[in-house]
């Protein structure tokens, strides 16, 4: 039985590797980066959306309070005038308001989180990105045949006779103390 179990290991090896040869790497990563990049385009697009939202609650949020101020001023005429039906109408649409208004903030507080979140996860996505770029240019530039230029060629260690003979006068002339 364990024969049989190494056998099929090896069958599997050598399919997984013949399957990692079949697929080549530089295809793979062009294949990721493009997701990536698809990825990195709609967090960016969801980023803008979220802050044009947050634009549009701060903007109903201003014009609740202004319209809590105008209703302030209308409660002092209605008490001032002793209209007191009146002043409940009014009381009722202050709590009204002042209940969107909480609700306009609870809504810009989570938004704001959202934000932050979506902002964290660009700049990540952002640098994995330019990583993921920097290793296909260095595929790429694995790939690409050298150029005669680029290809090293063996130093030239071939020793002359002068070059003996002076080495010689030299190590000679260490271990001579005269």
């Amino acid at each position: 039985m364990a024969l049989l179990t190494r056998i099929s290991r090896l069958f599997r090896a050598d399919i997984h590797a013949v399957l990692d040869r079949v697929e080549e790497p530089g295809v793979l990563l062009r294949q990721a980066i493009r997701e990536m990049e698809e990825a990195h385009a709609l967090d960016a697009q969801r980023f803008k959306l979220s802050n044009h939202e947050q634009a549009q609650l701060g903007t109903r949020k201003a014009d609740l309070e202004r319209a809590l101020e105008q209703i302030a001023e209308e409660l002092d005429v209605c008490f001032t005038a002793g209209n007191d039906d009146l002043a409940r109408t009014l009381i009722k649409r202050k709590l009204e308001t002042r209940r969107h208004v909480r609700f306009v903030t609870g809504k810009q507080e989570s938004l704001q989180a959202k934000l932050t979140d979506l902002a964290t996860r660009l700049e990540d996505n952002r640098t994995r990105l330019d990583s993921m770029r920097q290793k296909a240019e260095l595929l790429s530039e694995d790939d690409a045949p050298t150029s005669p230029e680029e290809q090293w060629s063996a130093p030239d260690f071939s020793i002359g006779e002068a070059d003996v003979e002076v080495a010689f006068l030299r190590e000679k002339q260490r271990r001579n103390p005269s």
